[in-house]
């Protein structure tokens, strides 16, 4: 578990833009706890990817649109992404970051059986954003995401994961701490109350 100090040194001297975060089973919940610790005037762009089933359609913008006070929108193909804004990417595709900071759509085959899969929506935005990306790792039941933070922190990016022993399923985190190291090992809570200060002074 991480300590206010490790907190200190993970947030020395950064410059977050976007923050990418990840779940599974469990993920609903816990992003109901994380998002609405944003803070209203949000600066930067949040991205969430939630593994969801492609046959159905998803309500999670407007679920999270209708609780949150910041702009929510499902993430479209050739969108640019914009600072203060929370996309949610859609079932049935993988998301991707290109280098303009705009999304991408993609039918290639699925990822640790998903589709949109967390690794390919994570790497993109690594390359994209580098050190100014913040990649967070919440509750799954596969490996998922695991090698998209290993990803974001070698392109200098920050990696917060959450502690297993708090998440409703714990294998997405573990899988990640076994394969990045994460920067970050924090109960939802910490998380929370580290997302307000993700956007600097």
């Amino acid at each position: 578990m991480s300590t206010t100090q490790d907190i200190e040194r993970a947030l020395a001297d950064r410059a977050i833009e976007a923050v990418v975060i990840g779940a599974s089973a469990g993920g609903i919940d816990a992003l109901l706890t994380l998002l609405p610790a944003l803070p209203a005037d949000l600066r930067l762009a949040v991205v969430c990817i939630l593994h969801m089933p492609p046959d159905r359609e998803s309500r999670l913008a407007e679920l999270f649109g209708e609780r949150l006070p910041q702009p929510v929108r499902e993430a479209a193909d050739k969108e640019s992404i914009r600072p203060g804004t929370i996309y949610f990417a859609p079932p049935g595709y993988h998301l991707l970051v290109e280098q303009d900071r705009s999304f991408s759509l993609s039918c290639e085959p699925p990822v640790h059986f998903a589709r949109p899969a967390i690794d390919v929506l994570m790497e993109s935005a690594a390359d994209a954003y580098g050190p100014a990306l913040a990649g967070i790792l919440l509750t799954g039941a596969n490996q998922d995401g695991a090698d998209g933070m290993a990803h974001i922190r070698a392109c200098g990016g920050l990696a917060i994961v959450q502690d297993p022993d708090e998440a409703q399923v714990p294998a997405m985190p573990m899988h990640a701490i076994r394969r990045c190291a994460p920067h970050l090992v924090l109960p939802l809570a910490r998380i929370a109350a580290l997302l307000p200060m993700l956007e600097g002074p």
